[in-house]
């Protein structure tokens, strides 16, 4: 039976879809922008947004009992692929050691005009 996860310490979907979804063991995290939870705002540049999405995942993963060590795929949209070497960095302070398999593409658009998302599949 799949199971809804969802995170208080992330922002609300903007959509008709949850936080994420967990199917056995096997935990499908929808894309998180980097919104601010309280406000519903994103900061300014990509690093600041990549910094609060990549929490973001940090909170739908504790929801759900998980660490970002859990973490077996995730997937990078970004607006400009001009910032992958920043994005690396960034993402290198949250996944240490054996890091994930990873795809990163360069998105026409994000919603609400956004610089970086990201989604990732977790196992237990």
């Amino acid at each position: 039976m799949n199971q809804v996860i969802s995170a208080k310490n992330a922002p609300e979907a903007l959509g008709p879809y949850s936080h994420a979804i967990l199917a056995g063991n096997t935990l499908y995290l929808s894309g998180q922008l980097g919104l601010d939870p309280k406000s519903g705002t994103l900061p300014q540049g990509v690093d600041a947004q990549a910094k609060q999405s990549l929490e973001n995942i940090g909170a739908v993963l504790s929801a759900a009992g998980m660490t970002y060590a859990n973490v077996v795929k995730t997937t990078i949209f970004l607006a400009d692929m001009g910032d992958f070497a920043a994005i690396n960095a960034i993402y290198a302070g949250y996944f240490k050691g054996n890091c994930p398999a990873r795809s990163c593409v360069q998105a026409a658009a994000l919603p609400k005009g956004a610089l970086f998302e990201m989604e990732a599949i977790a196992v237990k």
